[in-house]
This record gives structure tokens, sequence and C-alpha cells, in this order.
């Protein structure tokens, strides 16, 4: 080998700078742009016929179809692998898996795809012992099986994935080199043989026969015969054979040297040397006379090749056909198109052949191949079969093709009928290539061909244009459609246009100062859309108009029932339904006013859960009153269904109420016979089955239990009482306990006391000892107690303790249901008798839930002393206060003293008198009694109970009440201990509510004057108020910088110098100004007063000091200062105000100044505050200051008492500056440097991929990829993996945190990270979309009670009570338990909403059942390892 070396060094090749395998530092392209490359290839097929030219040239004689075809890559050599067992057993598997992928593609369409390679690449990688055979794998699949892909992008892949590979430990041997030079030949890629042989030499790999074979060929690719018979003459001196594909080598290489005599001579050498020629060797001499043009030649040698009886194959034919096109002669094509047969093979080659035109920039060629395909010839052909042409056009798109050529492409393959849509296709591909370019431009060639331009074409370039925020954009495309005449319809204004601007008023200006109409029914129609959602009354004003143009109501429908669900006003919805059913204008021809209205009525329950139409009942109830006063009247059909729904959600009242809907003739003919013309067909038909069933078996004498319950069942879902009791009277003995339930159960449903007390009995007759189900006992209960039937519903209570009946939380729900049905028409007399029955036979525990109805009964009828002795005996009974708050309240607007003062007293010595002033402080707001409340409110030694407060504040908001609110913040000013930025949030979010920014703004106002620092969720807040009213935002979001800093803290008092000239009233004065927000005008004052000689104490200048840089008025602190030193000797600021003024100097960018603060803070020993060196070091890292940053380190090293920093404070932000620099090699040094230690594998560099996806720098964030799944698949740590997941979630990037987990699966298993995460997300409001977005992506990672449990967090946040229960019936019926924490959180949310709590609270505190879920959570991984 070293003369083989020698020898070819001798002919001075020049090496190629692309070659690069081994001691490299390149690692290919980012991942992330191999997905994103186009796609395109030039060869078909994987495995060749062992020799020939083609095998070492490109393009090569490939088929697809051959047998065991992609199974020649597992005759790879078996690698020495240290591994264990277990993990070569794993490696098998992957490798049979990732073969099986690999081969099915093949052998179906002749190629594989980029995106199925790196997959299978990933999927070898992930387990970081990739084996010998994978290795093999990967690197073959990087030539002619990836057609769409250009060459130069396939050997960077295959670069990539050898250099990767070999990082991971796989080892190579000479198979592998010979795979690469493959790869080399394929992609006609120039580089050096002498470098090739020195890498192998350098590694200890010996070349061998194949390894000679193919450098021959790459010499002879280029022309080089020399170097070739260099090669050659080493083989003979070895006695190496050989072989055809040696000749067919050299065939190609005297052509390409441009002696093409020589070529034709190698096939009289090849007889002589006793090698008849074959198809190969034929395949080159006929490429090698396409390449010169010599049409004469290639005939003459598609003779010859007869003559001897060589068969040529169409693949055969294809490969003279590219080489042909790729040399510039495509004159000669048609004729080589005429010889092409459409063997068996023809269509997965020919398609592959035009995929390689296309990305060789060959696409005339490519039509015209594209043009001969024989199914085009089919008289029976499907329409999908017409179509073939969606490869083609596609591949054009993504190789951004000119749009002249793909336009007469598409009219082209339309007149050939090719393709039956071939402009609308095309027009797809455009669309999810986001080409906006190429897509409007064949719309409009769409529009010249009369075919239709639809407004939702537009619809994936208006997405992606409003996701960039590019308004303008958004403005051209508008104006290309008015331009194409096409319409702006509703759902694209709504949906894809408006959402580009802030408002609807800035989208009409906008699109009105270009040119665009903006007198449309679009607009009109998105102004009713967002009326329908949130203002009714003002809805039935716009749609009452006379002036108002026709509308079709389905373009609002959705967004009226959201608004018809939300609101109280129950007036309004009567009046729209109304017109819904009265009026012409809102309707189209298909249908009726009537059934259009019907229909709503039934979406409207439709969209209802269980828990809205149970809370929501009285509103619909009178809803359903007012509609029949009005003679409005719906179909029998819609009827029914939502009698059905109201069925399942357990309301037969209101079943009733909807009944008197239906329109009299209809109502009249359902009710007299089910075999009506509206009758259900099916069910009429079951019933006469079963029917002629029941008499057959009972002529033959067989039991007939089971068919006499199905009849029965069938009529009870006809409402056919009348029919199923005549079957029951004649089959009496034949009943089963079954029949007699269904029964029971349909009587109850209809409030019909007296059939079903009689059947209920019958059954007991037949035999005592049959127990119904509890909701059907429950059902029965609350039947007889609405009848008045007492002692009977006393009976089922007893016969249900009797029986064992259990009951469940949904059982309690069920009952509490009853009893407050039975309130509000049997009165307190009878709840009492079933109260007291229920407790005292055990049914159920005693809880302010299942008390409430009894209260509600005595309210119901206004008697609040009977009201307060029931809740007063509750209270001593079972220890619960039902309803106290409303008992309050009718006492407090009655005026009755005397028992209000009996209340306070019970409640002052049963819960303690400061629940007792809560509860009198809250009746008092709520009857607008302020004087009175301010009074309870200011009581000394009062302080904040934030829960209390956050209740009402909670029931303010759900009930619109901005005054009382406002009261109560406003009273509770003083209030000890009470949180004033949480306070002055529950406000902002009711102005947020009600759209009232001047009330936001003047909230402002008052916080200032309050001296309060508020939270970032705050000034998000009231920042979105401000700018979704197009207002200025007077203050940075969302950042507040001295949040933490400028809390109160003690200041060290120093001797006031005694002066004759101090002046306490200044003092105050100053103090107060401070408090209020006003330190401006304070440091005026103290000007001033400075000016007349009055001296402050130390503790004025230093109060007023923090106030004016909590302002961030650095300049004004520091002249205080300076007054203060002049005044007193020795001032200094105290750790407070000094932390204050490094804060602000960080955050002005002052770093030097901020430094040097620090430095003389230190030299008096005073500790600063881990805030102020936090914001000092991402300061220093914002200007790339990595030198500062250490200096800091080394500072705080030394500090006596150490703070608790983070330890990836230093560590990101050195990380930053570095990026800052633009050295991100640096950068990505000192984190790979630490994650490399395992004692570092749990640091977090959250920090670092957030910045840099905030700044959207794509060279950076590649960068950092790469490191973090190096690390992963190298190093096993997964945390930087994670965290750029978990980033890119945060910032609903899905899609790239979805590619991210394709590429680095191991993130997946990354449990404590992902439920960190999800606890975090949980604690505020608004983050549900980003928990169920990592659900969707990795389903498994935690256990479902685990999971469910931050959902219901999400939920109780977001103070969503329906979706919180909606998610507890979805547990109820999975069968997963909710724990007490879970509990605790839904009883809370049951109170603020002002609502019973459904089940019983969980007594003790959050801290406790939250410290008890920690316990189980820490004895898990014991018990699984036990």
């Amino acid at each position: 080998m070293a003369a083989l070396l020698r020898s070819a060094r001798l002919l001075k090749f020049t090496p190629s700078g692309l070659l690069q395998i081994t001691g490299t530092k390149r690692n290919g392209l980012p991942l992330s742009r191999l997905y994103s490359g186009t796609l395109g290839i030039r060869r078909t097929g994987v495995c060749s016929r062992h020799i020939g030219p083609a095998v070492e040239n490109a393009p090569s004689r490939l088929s697809p179809y051959t047998v065991g075809c992609v199974r020649n890559y597992a005759v790879a050599r078996e690698q020495k692998d240290e591994a264990s067992s277990g993990v070569q057993s794993k490696q098998a598997q992957q490798f049979d898996s990732a073969l099986s992928k690999l081969d099915n593609s093949v052998r179906r369409t002749g190629r594989i795809t980029k995106t199925m390679l790196l997959r299978v690449f990933h999927d070898i990688c992930r387990t970081g012992y990739p084996s010998g055979n994978q290795a093999l794998l990967l690197l073959r699949s990087c030539g002619s099986l990836l057609p769409e892909v250009p060459p130069v992008d396939r050997t960077e892949l295959a670069h990539h994935i050898w250099t990767k590979l070999q990082e991971l430990g796989s080892q190579y041997d000479v198979s592998h080199y010979n795979a690469i030079l493959k790869v080399y030949l394929q992609n006609e890629f120039k580089f050096s043989p002498t470098d090739f042989l020195a890498k192998m030499e350098a590694a200890n790999i010996l070349p061998n026969r194949v390894t000679y074979q193919r450098l021959i060929a790459a010499y002879c690719q280029n022309g080089d015969i020399e170097g070739a018979s260099t090669i050659l003459g080493f083989m003979k001196s070895k006695d190496l054979p050989i072989t055809e594909a040696v000749f067919n080598a050299l065939v190609t290489g005297h052509a390409r040297a441009g002696d093409i005599d020589s070529s034709k001579n190698i096939l009289t050498v090849m007889r002589n040397a006793g090698i008849e020629p074959g198809a190969d060797t034929y395949v080159s001499l006929l490429t090698a006379f396409a390449e010169k043009g010599d049409i004469d030649g290639v005939k003459k040698a598609l003779e010859e090749a007869e003559n001897a009886d060589c068969s040529l194959m169409d693949r055969d034919i294809m490969q003279v056909i590219f080489a042909l096109a790729k040399a510039g002669h495509q004159q000669y094509v048609p004729e080589m198109v005429e010889r092409l047969r459409h063997e068996r093979s023809y269509i997965p080659d020919a398609m592959n052949l035009c995929l390689s035109l296309i990305t060789h920039g060959q696409e005339d060629v490519a039509f015209q191949v594209l043009k001969n395909f024989p199914t085009l010839q089919m008289d029976n052909a499907s329409a999908e079969s017409y179509n073939l042409g969606n490869f083609f056009l596609r591949h054009c798109v993504n190789m951004n093709t000119a749009l002249d050529k793909v336009a007469n492409y598409c009219r082209d393959l339309q007149q050939s009928n090719l393709h039956t849509s071939p402009f609308n296709f095309t027009l797809l591909c455009a669309l999810e290539a986001k080409n906006i370019g190429l897509s409007c431009g064949l719309m409009k060639q769409m529009k010249e061909q009369n075919l239709p331009v639809r407004p939702h074409f537009f619809w994936p370039l208006l997405i992606q244009l409003v996701k960039d925020n590019n308004t303008t954009g958004v403005v051209e495309l508008v104006k290309t459609m008015e331009e194409l005449g096409v319409a702006i319809d509703t759902p694209t204004l709504s949906n894809y246009i408006l959402p580009a601007f802030g408002s609807l008023e800035e989208a009409r200006q906008a699109l009105k100062d270009a040119g665009v109409s903006v007198e449309s029914e679009g607009f009109l129609i998105s102004e009713i859309r967002s009326l329908a959602a949130n203002d009714l009354a003002m809805l039935y004003t716009q749609l009452s108009d006379a002036s108002l143009p026709s509308l079709d109501f389905s373009v609002f429908r959705a967004r009226l029932i959201v608004g018809f669900r939300k609101s109280s006003d129950v007036e309004s919805m009567v009046k729209i339904t109304e017109l819904l059913f009265k009026s012409e204008r809102f309707h189209g021809q298909s249908t009726t006013s009537a059934e259009r209205g019907g229909y709503f009525l039934y979406s409207l329950i439709d969209s209802m859960t269980e828990a809205e139409v149970q809370v929501q009942k009285d509103k619909l109830r009178e809803y359903f009153k007012q509609l029949q006063a009005l003679n409005i009247t719906i179909p029998v059909n819609i009827y029914r269904g939502i009698r059905n729904l109201l069925d399942s959600y357990n309301v037969p009242e209101l079943i009733k109420d909807v009944a008197e809907l239906i329109d009299p003739k209809d109502k009249a003919s359902a009710e007299l016979s089910m075999t009506g013309p509206r009758a259900t067909q099916v069910t009429e038909d079951k019933v006469e089955t079963l029917e002629n069933k029941l008499a057959e078996l009972k002529a033959e004498n067989k039991s007939i239990d089971l068919t006499l319950k199905q009849i029965i069942q069938a009529l009870c879902a006809e409402e056919n009482l009348q029919r199923a009791l005549e079957l029951k009277q004649q089959h009496e003995e034949h009943m089963t306990a079954g029949g007699y339930a269904i029964l029971i159960n349909h009587c109850c449903r209809n409030d019909n006391a007296e059939e079903a007390l009689n059947l209920k009995r019958e059954m007991s007759r037949k035999d005592s000892s049959v127990a119904l189900d509890a909701s059907k006992y429950i059902a029965l209960m609350k039947v007889f107690a609405n009848s008045g039937k007492v002692e009977e519903a006393v009976d089922i209570l007893k016969e249900m303790k009797e029986k064992d009946v259990m009951l469940n939380d949904t059982h309690t729900t069920m009952l509490f249901h009853a009893l407050s049905s039975a309130a509000a028409k049997g009165g307190p007399t009878i709840i009492r008798r079933l109260q007291d029955t229920v407790f005292a036979l055990g049914l159920a525990k005693p809880s302010a839930n299942l008390c409430s109805p009894l209260i509600t009964a005595y309210l119901d009828s206004n008697d609040l002393s009977g009201a307060l002795d029931a809740a007063l005996e509750c209270q001593k009974r079972y220890n619960h206060l039902p309803r106290i708050h409303d008992i309050l309240v009718g006492l407090v607007q009655q005026g009755d003293t005397e028992l209000l003062q009996k209340a306070m007293d019970v409640v002052s010595q049963e819960r303690g008198e400061m629940t007792m002033l809560y509860d009198l402080f809250f009746a008092f707001l709520q009857t607008g009694r302020y004087r009175e409340a301010r009074k309870i409110i200011e009581t000394p030694g009062l302080r904040a109970r934030p829960g209390r407060l956050h209740w009402y504040a909670e029931k303010c908001i759900a009930h619109n009440q901005m005054e009382t609110l406002e009261h109560m913040v406003d009273m509770t000013a003083k209030l000890f201990e009470c949180d004033r930025d949480e306070m002055y949030s529950y406000m902002l979010r009711l102005c947020k509510e009600t759209n009232n920014w001047k009330k936001a703004d003047a909230l402002w106002t008052k916080m200032q004057e309050e001296n309060i620092i508020p939270r970032e969720r705050t000034l998000r807040l009231l920042a979105d108020i401000l700018r979704s009213n197009g207002q200025e935002v007077p203050f940075e979001v969302p950042e507040s910088w001295y949040e933490q800093a400028a809390a109160p803290q003690q200041v060290k008092s120093t001797p006031t110098p005694a002066t004759s000239e101090d002046g306490p009233d200044y003092h105050i004065r100053v103090l107060a100004l401070c408090k209020r927000g006003k330190a401006k005008e304070a440091y005026e004052m103290v000007k001033g007063a400075d000016e007349k000689g009055l001296v402050f104490g130390p503790a004025s200048y230093d109060h007023l000091i923090r106030a004016l840089l909590a302002e961030g008025s650095m300049d004004d602190a520091m002249a205080l200062k300076d007054i203060a030193g002049s005044h007193i000797p020795g001032f200094k600021m105290s750790d407070t105000a000094t932390n204050l003024l490094i804060v602000t100097q960080s955050k002005k960018d002052l770093v030097t100044d901020a430094v040097q603060t620090l430095k003389s803070m230190l030299q008096v020993n005073h500790v600063p505050s881990q805030l102020a060196i936090t914001r000092l070091v991402q300061a220093l890292g914002r200007k790339g200051d990595v030198s500062g940053i250490e200096d800091v380190q080394k500072l705080m090293k030394g500090l006596s008492t150490p703070l608790n920093f983070s330890s990836m404070l230093f560590i990101n932000n050195i990380a930053l500056a570095h990026i800052k620099n633009d050295d991100l090699d640096s950068a990505v040094e000192l984190l790979e440097t630490l994650y490399t230690n395992p004692d570092n594998h749990s640091a977090s560099m959250s920090f670092v991929f957030r910045k840099i996806l905030e700044n959207g720098n794509d060279k950076v964030l590649d960068k950092f990829s790469v490191m973090a799944e190096r690390l992963a698949n190298h190093f096993a740590c997964y945390r930087p993996a994670s965290d750029l997941f978990l980033q890119l979630l945060d910032m609903d990037k899905v899609e790239d945190a979805k590619f991210m987990l394709a590429r680095c699966n191991a993130v997946a298993e990354q449990k404590d990270i992902l439920l960190s995460f999800m606890a975090q997300k949980s604690q505020t409001p608004g983050q549900l979309g980003k928990i169920q977005s990592l659900l969707s992506l990795i389903p498994d990672f935690a256990e479902e009670d685990v999971v469910y449990s931050y959902l219901i967090k999400c939920h109780v946040v977001d103070r969503n009570l329906p979706a919180a229960e909606a998610l507890m019936e979805q547990m109820q019926k999975e069968g997963v338990e909710v724990d007490e924490l879970s509990l605790k959180r839904l009883a809370v949310l049951y109170r603020k909403e002002g609502q019973t709590v459904p089940f019983p609270e969980p007594p003790e505190s959050f801290k406790f059942y939250a410290d008890k879920l920690r316990e189980k959570a820490s004895k898990a991984p014991a018990t699984a390892e036990e």
C-alpha cells in the first residue's frame, strides 16, 4: 500500500479540501438545516448488477426491485464491540427496524426521503452505541437513493453522518471506506484518491479489491487515465482480478479524457481477456457517446448491443437520457424516450429519473419523460390515476422553479389529461412551502384560466404573515386578493387578517390607506360577532335596526352561543331569539326561520356542560317561558334532540319547559301516536320487531324476560309510557327488576310520582330483596318530595340504608340537586325532614353543600329568622354555617339589628371574632353601606385574610360590581398585611373584562400614590388593557426591575445631628409624599428646605433616596446624597438604598459605576442583596464584559456571609457575554466543560436559551442546539436539550419543540425536569395551553393522577370552574382518584365563584396535603425498588 501511495503521489494530484473524514473539526450542517434543506436526487434504485461502470459512475444502473436489494446492507462484516450483550441485542433490533423502514421504501418507490433517513439516523444516535452495520446502512443511503436532494447536499450529509457516528464510538473498517467511496462516485464528488488512501493508512485500514476498483472509477470519472493505470498496475502486481467493473470504468475514463476510440477499443480488450461485454459495459459506452452528443454513436452502440444479444432495460435507456440532458444535448432525448418499452418497473424508475432531472435543473426533459407515462392511456382510470404528475409539480415547487415554467407545465398537463387539476395542486404545494410570490403568481394564472380562486387559498400565507407580525405583507396580500377579484369573506377577515392588527379600527384604517375597500359585509359581520360574544343588548340594537342588511345567521351563531352561555341578560336573549325565529333577514332560502331558530336552541344546550345547565337552570327556565309567551314554536325533532340532552343532564323540569315550545299540531300528533310522520322510523321498526319476537317466544313457551325488558326500554325512549305499562300489565309475571327500574326511572324523569310509587310497591311485592342503584333511589326521593309525598320520600331513604346502597361523590351531588329542587317546591319543613333523615341514617356526611338547601328554602320564603336559626342549628349539630353571607346580607337589608347581633355573636363564638368582622364587612359592602363597612375594616388589630378578600373580590368580578370592588380596595388601604398589588390586580381584571381603560389608567395613578411596587403580572395586565385600546403604556413591560429591592427594609439609624434648624413637620411631609409615590415633589421640598438651612435626619434622607431610585431618578438621588453629606459628616446610604443604586445603574447599563458601587459597599463590610448582584451580572452579560463578570464572581466568593446564588448565574451570563462578542466557540466550550462533569448534569441553562430565542439569532441557536444534542448523545447529559425543548414550548414554538424532541428522544424520559416545568406553569394564569402542548408531545411521561392534579390547578388558577368540573367528570370515568390537595383547591374555587361545594371539603390546610403528597412521592421510588 505504501508503494501505491508513493506512485500515486508522483501524479501530483492536488488534494481536495472537500474530503473530510476524520481528524477535522467539521461536523456538517446543523441538523435543523439538514431537515429544512430542499429535497432532490438524481438516481434510482439501490442494487446494481454488481459490476459495471454504472456502479462506479453517476448516474448508475440501479434496480429498486432486484431481490434483496437493500438486504446487501446486511453483509457488512461484524465489528468487535465492547458494549454489553444487552446493548448488542438492542443494536440488532434497531438495525432490523431501521433496515425494514428503508427497505420498504426502496421496494415501493425506488428511493428514500431525506426526512426518513434522518429519522433513522437520530434513532440510531439516541442509544449512544451505533454499530458498524448501522453506520454502513446510513452511509450507503447518502447516494443515489436520495434523488430529491442535490448531490452536494448528499455528500455533506454523508460527511456529517461519518463524523457523528465516529464521535459516538462507531468502529470503521474497509467496508465503510468503500461505502463512502461509492457515495462520492454516485454524487460525482471530486476528491483526492491519494489523500483517501492516506486516510485509510492512518487508520490502519488496508484497502481491498473493491477499494482499488472504486479508486480507478474515481480517476476515470475525472478523465485521469494515468492515475487509473497506476492503480491498475498495482492491482496486477498483487494478482488482484481485473473484473468487468474495471473495464467499464476505463470506458468512461477514456471517453472523458477525449479519446472515444480508446473507449470503443476497451470492448475488444475485454473479449481478448476472455470477458464478454455485458449490459453494464454497453451502458457505459452509450453514456460516453451521450455525453459527447454523438447520437449516431449511441444508435450504433445500441445496434451492437442488440446484435450481441445483450438486452437493455428501460432503466438503462434512462441513464442515457440523463446523460444527454445533463450534457446539454436535450434535442436527442425524444429519440431515446421512444425506445422506452414501459416495463413493469417503469413507473418508479421514471419517477426517480424525473426527480433527478429536476434536481439538476432539467425540468423540460423531465416533463418529456412524464408525458410518456403509460397509465395515461388507461380508459377506465379513476380520477386519482390522472394525478400522476403530483410528484413532478411538488418537486418543481421545492426546487423553486420559475413561475412561467410551472404554469406552462400545468397547462400542458391539463391539456394532455395527465392531471385533472394541476394548478390547484401546484398552488397547494406552493402554499405549504409558504412561497408567497409563486402562490400569488399561480393564482393569477388560474384567474386567466377561468379557474376559481377562493379566499381560503390565501389563509396559509396570511397565517405566516400574521405570525411574523408583517402587517405590510398582510395589506399587500389583501390588495392582491382584490386585484384577483377575490371577495374577502368573513372567516378570512376575522381569523386571518384582523389578528394582524391591534383593533378593528386599526385594520380598517390600514386597509383604507392602502386603497382597499372596507365597506364590506365582512367588517360588519366581524362587529356583529364581537357584540354577540360580549354585549347582547347592543347586539339586539344592531340586529333590530331596519337599515342592517341581511346576514347569514351561521356566520355569528357560534359567537352568539358563547354570549348566551355567559350572559345573565335573559331579556336580551329572548329578544334576539325572537328575531331569529321571526325575521327572514338572518336565514338563507334552504331552511325556514323556525327551523333555523330551533337548531340554534339545540346547539345552545348541546354546547353547555351538565354543570353549566345545573347552575343556569333558573335562567334557562325563565328563557324558555318567555319564548313560550311570545308563541315561539320548535319542530318535534328539535325538541327530541334537546330532550335527550337535558335528560342526560338530569334536569327533567327543563324538559317540560322545552316541551311547551312544540307546535300544538305536532305536539298532539306526537302524544297520540308514535307512528305519526314525525316518529323515528328506526325505533318504530325496533319495537315492532321486538313485539313479534316476544310473540314467537311466548308461542314456543320460551323465556320472554329479556325481550320484554328491551321493548319497555325502547318504548320509554320514545316517551310511550302508556304502551309500556300495558305490556307490563299483560306480562306481569315475566317482569324483572331491570324492567321495573326502567319504568320507574322514566316516571321520575317526567315527575309522574303516582305511577312511580305504584311501580315501586309492585316491584317490592314481587321481590323485597331487590335494590335499585343509588341514582334511581335519589330520583324517587326527589319526585316524591316535589309532589308532597314526604313519608314516601323518607321511606326511600330508609330503604337505601337497609339495603346498604353506597353513595359516591356523584350521588352526593345528585342528592344536593334533589334537595335543592325540593326546597323550591316543598318548603323548609320537607327539606328539614329529608336532611335529618339523610344525616341520621349516615347516607352522606354533613357538609355545607348538603345543608344549604334548607337555608335556601327559608331565604326563598323570605324567612330570615328561620334561615338564621337553621344555619345556627347546622353549626351546632354539624359544624357548618351554610349560606351565612346571604343571611347576613338579608338581615342588613331589612335592618334587623337584633337578629344581626345574634348571628354575629354565634359566628364570633364559633369561628372567632375576626371571621365575624369579615362576614359583617362583606355584608355591608354587598348592601352598599360603605360607611359601616369602613368602620368594620378599620377595627384596631384586624389584619388581612387573603383568602376571604380573594373570595369576595372574585364574587364582585363575576357579577361586574366595579363600585363595590373599588370601595373594598380603597377601604383596605391601611389594613395590616394587606397585599395592595393583589387588591389592585382584582380591579384591573374587572377593567379588562369590561374594557374600561380609563378606569385602569386611573388605578395606575392611585397605585403610584400608594407607592405600590406592582408585580410583573400586574404590569402586564395593565399594559394589555392600555395597548388593546391604543393607549401608550407609561412604563416598561414586563420587567419590574426594582420589585424585590424596593421592599421596605429596616434602616440602621444613626445619631441625628443636634441642630436648631431641624423641622419635624418637613420630615413627616417628606415621608408622606414618599409613601404616596410623589418622590419628585418630596425632593423639591427637601431642596427648598436645604436653601432655608433646614437639616433632616439621615433616615429621612435615606428614605427619599430610596423612593427616587425606585422611580429610576438616579441623578436626583445622587444629588440628594450630596446634600445629606454636606450636612451630616460621614453620611452613608443604607444597604437597601445602595442595593437599589446598583440595580438602577445596572438597568441603565452603567456597569462600571455599578461595579464601583458594589466594591465600595463591600469595603465597609456590607452585604449586597441577591437581586442587586443578579441584575449587575446580567447587565455585564448584556454588555459582553466577561472579565467584569469574573471579577464580581471573585468578590462574591470572598463574602463572609455567602449569598444563595444559583450555581449557573455567572456561567450563564459569561456564556451570553461570549455570544454578545460573537465568540460562540468560547461560549460552547465553557458550557461543554461544565456539563461533561457528571456532577453538573442537573445545572440549568434555560436562561441562555431564553435570551437566544428572544433575540431570534438562528446562527447562535443552531450552534447551541448542536451542542445540546452532542451532550445528550455523547455524555448522557440531557439537561441542556431538555432546557431548549421546554423554552421552545414556553415561547409557543410547538413545531420547533416537536422537531427538537424528534432529534433527541431522551428528553421525553427526563421526568423530573418535565414535572418541574408543569408545576411552574400551573402556578400562573393562562398557561394551560403550554402544559397541554407538552402533554400532546410527551403524553406518558408522568402518572395520570399527577398530570390531572396539575391540570386541575391550572383551572383553579384560571378560575375556570366549568373546565375543572369537566375534568373531574373525566377523572371519575377513567377511575382516577382525585387527591385531597386538588379537592381542597376545587372547594376554594367553588366558594370564590359563590357556589356551594358539591363534595366534602378536606378539613386540613393546603400545606398539610401538599406535604402529604410529597411524602407519598418520596416513598414511591423506594417501593419500586423493593
